[in-house]
């Protein structure tokens, strides 16, 4: 059963959310703040995680940071804050998807599908872009008809990345930290450059998929047939 963990100090909160996940057959765990979430992260497994921000021992920022050390599974944070800096300071410490107070729990529902779909695609290692498969075993983009071609290992793992969570926002620091590493020393300019290129060795493909710019923030990759 997929378990998915509630993090928020407010009971009617985790109560609404436990209601609705769990009328979707997931199991859910509760816990009221960042410190005892991060314990429990850290010593069982867990699919999924909805945080808040405003938490007593360890806030949501914190939380997320830290869970971004050990584990990749979704993140969604859920907050009162709407405010567009907010949101970026989240995407940029890892979070996946971003829904504010009050919601509709119905749409909570529809995004943790969405991020459990996303993430079972990306832990594959074989991805379908419309008419062209990446295969991250051999690092070969494979056609329709059966030819392969090889292009550049960072162009190879970034659109790997993108593809496999497709309508996710990635930032630059995002891509540069996962891409090119930690100790990376080059600018925010490289990614650009590197979407450039894959835009341009894939544009017969733009009815399939395209990498879109979301000015500001970052990209994202759309997929318009799978």
């Amino acid at each position: 059963m997929t378990k998915i963990m509630v993090v928020d100090d407010e009971d009617h909160i985790r109560e609404l959310v436990r209601l609705y996940l769990d009328d979707e057959g997931f199991d859910i765990i509760e816990k009221s703040n960042g410190a005892q979430a991060l314990q429990y992260a850290e010593n069982h497994p867990v699919d999924l995680i909805i945080l808040d921000i405003m938490m007593p021992k360890m806030d949501g920022w914190t939380l997320c940071k830290e869970l971004r050390e050990i584990t990749e599974i979704p993140i969604l944070m859920i907050t009162s804050k709407g405010e567009s800096e907010d949101k970026i300071k989240g995407f940029r410490l890892g979070t996946d998807d971003y829904l504010v107070k009050p919601f509709d729990p119905v749409e909570l529902v529809l995004r943790v599908k969405a991020l459990l779909k996303r993430y079972r695609i990306a832990s594959s290692n074989v991805i379908r872009l419309g008419d062209i498969e990446l295969d991250r075993k051999t690092y070969q983009v494979i056609y329709k008809d059966g030819n392969r071609l090889t292009i550049p290992m960072k162009e190879f793992e970034l659109l790997y990345k993108l593809g496999s969570y497709p309508g996710q926002l990635f930032t630059r620091d995002n891509l540069i930290e996962q891409i090119w590493g930690m100790d990376y020393e080059g600018d925010e300019r490289t990614v650009d450059v590197h979407i450039k290129r894959l835009r341009e060795r894939f544009v017969s493909f733009e009815l399939d998929f395209k990498i879109v710019t979301i000015r500001g923030l970052g990209y994202r990759l759309e997929v318009y047939r799978n």
